[in-house]
């Protein structure tokens, strides 16, 4: 009996011993799940790892048992993600990424004037294979271009079925007495369409008017037409104030109004004056009077510093302001020393 009490005590000691040593709930591996997955388990009780779909097992081992001692024993499991292959070039392109890992999205874009055909995004699926093909950047193409009305395409140069790529261009040009109001040449855009087409519109001018003193020569003919020109002249003694020739422009207007100016009678006999740059004598260059716009710098002394400088003048529709510096000598005076010939200052 005796040997039968100390049996049941020393189990019972055992038990309670035993008891106590249960293992607690397992550490957290990233990316990994536990089966059975308790708070505690009883000496003996397994549990396995695994990885979740779309990760690979490295190093450690995947299945422990419950020791008596209620530790784990140390776990160096590493769930790493699948690694999708190289996702390949896009011509004309662009692949953006971070990297080819599950579950990582890469991202596809084409060059300006190219389109995608295609997906444009793919992800790293569970099996390390990509979720859908790598697109295709295709060329962006217009249809052809509308011609505006009263006028002709000047150059464009297609593709087959007369489309274009983007960035070409196509030129206009206006029918005789049609102006172009808006750019004449228009290109394929990124949207496969064109920029703005310009307008040719008919345009006419007034009869240009004679100036007084003078004369205009245009096309003998009824009406007068953009881009059609009128001549203009002068009678003697008078110069042209403007262009000689004129246009009819977009607006219906000629580009200038020329008139006709009276020429200068010079009151200065003798002087030696500074004409586009080259010193020449007034009385011979302007024998026969100074011109509307002319204009001539002449030469006048600085007593104090016994230096001559320059001043200008100009005729002015039959009037001319001489410098008050200027002295003229007489012919007479040979003893006195022209500004011209004296040092600049």
């Amino acid at each position: 009996m005796i040997s039968l009490g100390l049996f049941l005590f020393s189990s019972f000691l055992c038990h309670v011993a035993t008891a106590g040593r249960t293992c607690p709930k397992p550490d957290d591996v990233p990316f990994a799940t536990v089966v059975p997955l308790k708070t505690f388990y009883d000496p003996g009780e397994q549990i396995v790892y695994s990885c979740r779909p779309g990760y690979t097992a490295r190093n450690g081992i995947r299945r422990f048992t419950c020791p008596l001692t209620g530790l784990w024993p140390a776990n160096s499991l590493r769930c790493t993600p699948k690694i999708c292959p190289f996702a390949g070039i896009l011509e004309n392109g662009a692949v953006r990424y971070t990297t080819f890992e599950y579950p990582n999205t890469i991202h596809f874009a084409c060059n300006t004037g190219f389109y995608l055909n295609g997906s444009s995004s793919a992800q790293c699926t569970e099996e390390g294979k990509w979720s859908v093909d790598i697109p295709v950047c295709i060329p962006v193409t217009c249809p052809p271009p509308s011609v505006p009305k009263f006028a002709t395409l000047n150059d464009f140069k297609s593709l087959t079925k007369n489309h274009s790529l983007y960035g070409k261009k196509a030129v206009f040009e206006c029918l005789p007495h049609y102006a172009m109001f808006g750019n004449d040449t228009i290109t394929c855009t990124e949207h496969g369409n064109w920029t703005k087409l310009p307008e040719c519109k008919e345009v006419k001018c007034p009869f240009p008017s004679r100036p007084d003193n003078g004369f205009v020569n245009y096309p003998a003919k009824q009406t007068l037409y953009y881009k059609d020109k009128a001549t203009y002249g002068c009678h003697d003694t008078y110069g042209l104030d403007g262009p000689e020739e004129v246009e009819c422009n977009k607006f219906g207007n000629w580009s200038a109004q020329p008139s006709c100016k009276a020429s200068c009678k010079l009151s200065v006999k003798k002087a030696t004056v500074l004409y586009q740059g080259e010193r020449v004598k007034l009385q011979e260059k302007f024998k026969d009077g100074m011109r509307h716009g002319d204009k001539v710098s002449f030469y006048c002394k600085n007593k104090e510093k016994k230096c001559s400088y320059t001043e200008d003048a100009q005729c002015i529709d039959g009037t001319i302001e001489i410098p008050k510096c200027f002295k003229e000598h007489s012919s007479l005076a040979f003893w006195k020393t022209d500004a011209s010939d004296v040092k600049p200052c």
